[in-house]
Formats: structure tokens, sequence, C-alpha cells
């Protein structure tokens, strides 16, 4: 209903269902005072009808991480941590079961074996391709690497390498993910592992990796090559091979990997001034192929070389080389003399 004043100086407009007031103008431009002075205005045409106005849906904002992928809830996240506990702790049991299967040297020999593969796809593929970028390779070799990463069972190499990256930035400070120096020898060895605060694959710290679709599914679906390699052992070798070679296979990986963020930031040798507490460790660089030169590797993180010295024994760049030879592998980033001289202790 349309009412007006004889001078039209005040318009109401009463909407079906609705106390909306309009003084002073009217919303519908059709809608206007009648010229010739009377008090109800006259429509040369019949008002179309009123559109149905919805809300507009609300806009989610992308995840901060820039993964396309919004973070789970708390309790889902508490869960999924205290899964990885239970896995964690039933892997490291399984491990005990040498003690209950035949023995055989061969067995043995698979163990060293299969550490060696995947120490491999950790410290060249994870650590030093995926985290540094301190070589270069093809796209299919890239996927390789990440897999055989991936079969042991240390989550992704998109995920592994992005806090790699965090622990990079924020060495031995209150937001390094596993300090030794800031939380405690057994934070930095295992529990951030368990730790739900953790599970984010941090895609804004690895975004030159963002345009591989085959290595996000492998992020999604990383216990796929884990469980497939404990499928082989048990199918090829039995419960010897199973036992020897995938489970204390694993445990012993996991372990010698921790040793780097726990015990490299403890004791050792410092041939480097870094703002950490980064040392060298003959020890862990013998049970991580390499790895266990960490001052080395603080103060030059992108040398596909750890070892500086000749007698630093640094299996996995051996290995690396000798793909370098075949053309698998290419452009192995080495530190320069002038970088070797510098910040010496």
């Amino acid at each position: 209903m349309l009412v007006g004043n004889p001078a039209g100086s005040l318009v109401v407009v009463l909407c079906p269902g609705s106390p909306l007031f309009c003084p002073g103008e009217c919303p519908i431009p059709s809608l206007l005072p009648n010229r010739s002075g009377s008090s109800v205005a006259e429509l040369d045409t019949p008002p179309p009808a009123k559109a149905r106005q919805t809300a507009p849906a609300p806009q989610v904002a992308p995840p901060a991480d820039g993964s396309g992928e919004h973070p789970r809830p708390k309790v889902m996240r508490t869960v999924a941590s205290a899964l990885t506990a239970v896995a964690f702790l039933g892997l490291h049991l399984s491990a005990l079961s040498i003690f209950f299967v035949e023995f055989h040297w061969w067995a043995v020999a698979l163990f060293v074996g299969i550490y060696v593969a995947r120490g491999f796809g950790i410290t060249a593929g994870y650590h030093r391709y995926f985290a540094h970028r301190a070589f270069k390779t093809s796209r299919w070799f890239q996927f390789a690497l990440g897999c055989l990463g991936a079969s042991a069972l240390q989550r992704g190499p998109v995920w592994w390498a992005g806090h790699h990256r965090t622990h990079h930035k924020h060495s031995d400070d209150a937001e390094d993910p596993h300090s030794p120096v800031v939380g405690t020898v057994w934070w930095s060895h295992v529990g951030w592992v368990l730790s739900n605060r953790f599970n984010a694959t941090e895609w804004d710290l690895m975004k030159d990796f963002k345009k591989y679709p085959e290595l996000k599914y492998l992020e999604k679906f990383d216990l796929v090559p884990g469980v497939l390699l404990g499928l082989a052992c048990l199918a090829f070798t039995g419960w010897t091979g199973f036992a020897w070679g995938f489970c204390l296979g694993t445990v012993a990986l996991y372990h010698g990997t921790f040793l780097v963020n726990s015990l490299c930031h403890l004791i050792g040798t410092r041939r480097f001034s870094t703002d950490d507490h980064s040392r060298n460790n003959w020890f862990v660089a013998i049970v991580t192929l390499g790895e266990g030169w960490h001052n080395n590797h603080h103060h030059y993180p992108s040398s596909a070389r750890q070892g500086f010295k000749w007698w630093e024994y640094d299996f996995s760049y051996y290995c690396l080389k000798v793909l370098s030879w075949v053309g698998i592998v290419w452009d192995l980033r080495e530190p320069t003399p002038r970088a070797l001289a510098a910040k010496t202790l």
C-alpha cells in the first residue's frame, strides 16, 4: 500500500509481510507521488512481483597453508594422533617378533638392504631433494624418491620436508618443531612426531611442489608404499623376512632419523659458527648414511654433500654421485671453497 501527502514530500511503502518504511524516497522507481496532487499514487503499469531476497552464501576463506584442504576439527586431530601413537607403539612391539621367528643370516642381510634403501629415500629424497633442492632430477625419479621415502612410514615427502624447512628457519628457537635445546630430548626425538600440533602439511613452505598432482596423492595415501613393502616381505620371505626386513627395519630407521633431531643438537663437534646448536656426530653419520655431519649441514644446507672432509662418511652422497654419472640426477650442489672457509671455529 502506498500513501502520500498532497505536497508529495513523504512516501511510505508498506510492503506486504514486511514492515519496511522508506521515508523521503521510494525504492521502486515506478512508485512515485502523483503529480496531480491526489493522495493516492497511480501506477502506469502493475508493479513487478517482488523478487525473493536470499542471503548470499558465506565465503569460506582458503586454508592458510595453501593446500586447498581445510584442517580437520580438533577432536579429529586428537583421534588421529592417538591412532598414530598406537600404531607407533605397535610397530615397536612388532620388532620384538625377531625373537619368535626362525633365525637366518639372509634375514639379517634383508634387514640391512631394506634399511639402506629406505634410508636413501629419506636422506637423499626427503631431506636433500625435497627439503633443500640440493640436486635436480626428472619427474619420474622425483616420484620414485617420494615413494621410496614413504615406504619408511615417516609420512609423505612434502609433510616431512615442510617441517624440516621450518626447523631450519627457526633452528633451536621456540618455533623449532623438534629442538632438544628449547624442549626436551624426548620431545625432539619422538614427542613431536606423536603430537597433533604437526599433523598439517606445510604447503605454504612447499609451493615448489604444489604443481605435481602425483605428490598430492602420495601425501594423501602416504601409507600405501609402506604397506605394500610389508606385504611383499611377508609374501616373498615369510614371517622371518617380515619381522627382520620390515618390522625391525622400520623401527631402526625411525630412530636413526630421529637421532639427527635430538643427538646432533647436543653431542658432537662444531666446525662452523651457526645460529643454533648443531653438531657433527660420527656415530649418527654411520647409522643415517651421512646425515650426522649436522653442523656442516646447517652451515651450508643446500649442499648435496654433507661430509665436507674426505674422511667424513656420506653414503647418500656417494649414491647420488653414481646416479649423476648415468644422468638420473644432475646439478649436485656443493659448498664453494669460500663457503668452507667462512665462519670456521
